[in-house]
């Protein structure tokens, strides 16, 4: 019988270079880095300057504590927070059964969907909200004796715009498509869905209990990607005339430049704890089922 050979504290039981061979140092990488981390801090450190930093009162955080005391702060951010959080679930509704019906039922087309899915990429914003504009003006004209006039001023109540939440989920589409579909290649959908089906759980039981479980960290990317893009998207609020977060800082700039950059900031900050959080719980969880 062959001796077993033990493994002493702290080392991983990996094999270790032969003696005398240095580590293979790839200083590219730190090139790489250290050229990408100039190009997103520099800016971030020049704003942050200008919003700290004046020539008659020097430095000061004064800026920052006007954040939440600002007019329309708190009403275009909680908007924007509601528009996304609706937007998520429209598209995750939308995308994921499709996605399991072509896996399952229809493989040939899954190319089709696709296309269908990618297709906002390739449509310029201003040419979308151009469209949804002719439409809502043409529709109070000829619905007027319809019931569809009330549907149609409903969904533009300046309260909670229905018709953004509608425009942002297609312009999702793309993102929620790529991460669902990358989740999906990950696990071997039809065992579990046979599995399942052969233990007598229903359609939604599968669904709710099978599928997204083992589709964390895709539901997670998809929804993090659709936030963003909410919290961002200022063209079609623009025109449309609603008051949503990104809207808002483009107003307020014109009366107080500091305040907009600042909030930009945070917003981005904010945007970068939420990606930094998604990708340490994948990561954590990936290693919990190693």
């Amino acid at each position: 019988m062959a001796a077993v050979t033990p493994i002493l504290p702290g080392r991983t039981g990996e094999p270790d270079l032969p003696a005398g061979r240095p580590r293979r140092t790839r200083p590219w990488r730190g090139a790489v880095l250290g050229a990408a981390a100039l190009y997103f801090l520099v800016p971030m450190g020049a704003s942050f300057w200008f919003t700290v930093h004046s020539e008659e009162r020097g430095f000061s955080l004064s800026t920052y504590a006007e954040i939440l005391g600002a007019e329309g702060f708190a009403t275009s951010m909680l908007l924007s927070l509601a528009l996304a959080a609706a937007t998520i679930a429209v598209v995750l509704a939308l995308t994921l059964p499709a996605l399991l019906a072509v896996r399952l039922g229809a493989p040939r087309l899954r190319p089709v969907l696709e296309v269908i899915c990618t297709l906002p990429l390739v449509v310029p914003p201003i040419t979308f909200v151009t469209g949804i504009s002719t439409v809502l003006r043409w529709g109070p004209e000829h619905l007027a004796a319809t019931p569809f006039w009330a549907t149609l001023i409903a969904i533009q109540d300046e309260t909670f715009p229905v018709v953004l939440v509608l425009a942002y989920a297609v312009l999702a589409l793309p993102f929620a498509y790529r991460s669902l579909d990358a989740g999906l290649g990950a696990i071997d959908v039809r065992t579990l869905v046979e599995a399942a089906r052969n233990l007598g759980a229903s359609w939604p039981h599968v669904l709710l209990r099978v599928i997204v479980p083992n589709l964390r960290s895709a539901l997670a990317g998809a929804s993090f990607l659709t936030l963003a893009l909410v919290l961002g998207e200022y063209t079609v609020a623009a025109l449309l005339g609603y008051q949503t977060f990104p809207v808002w800082i483009v107003t307020v700039s014109g009366s107080n430049g500091r305040l907009s950059v600042a909030v930009s900031i945070l917003s981005l900050l904010l945007t970068w704890l939420l990606l930094l959080a998604l990708s340490g719980a994948g990561a954590k969880r990936k290693k919990d089922t190693a």
